[in-house]
């Protein structure tokens, strides 16, 4: 069973900084694209940032490049995002998500981890 366990979600003012982690079980993910997406309330759910897991290769949405980082570990099938200078926008619930390299849909999801940005 495909499990995607994300952590390191909180409260935090704004300018700081939370690193989020997400592990990965059930499978090899060497040929997966691991994705970190966000909704906050009232709007839809958006794409942050992914990572190819073999060559690395990253994709940043415009609201967060330069300030999110996302990377892996795969000696322990986990990602993380790196989150700095945090924004009172950037508050939503953050998800962890798997997808097969070229196939466009993500095919497993997190449960979610809050982020919340204080003024």
């Amino acid at each position: 069973q495909v499990q995607l366990v994300e952590s390191g979600g909180g409260l935090v003012q704004a300018g700081g900084s939370l690193r989020l982690s997400c592990t990965a079980s059930g499978r090899t993910f060497s040929s997966y694209t691991m994705g970190w997406f966000r909704q906050a309330p009232g709007k839809e759910r958006e794409f942050v940032a992914s990572i190819i897991w073999s060559g690395g290769s990253t994709h940043y949405a415009d609201s967060v490049k330069g300030r999110f980082t996302i990377s892996g570990d795969n000696a322990k099938n986990t990602v993380y995002l790196q989150m700095d200078s945090l924004k009172p926008e950037d508050t939503a619930v953050y998800y962890c998500a798997a997808r097969r390299l070229f196939i466009p849909t993500y095919e497993y999801w997190g449960q979610g981890t809050q982020v919340t940005v204080s003024s």
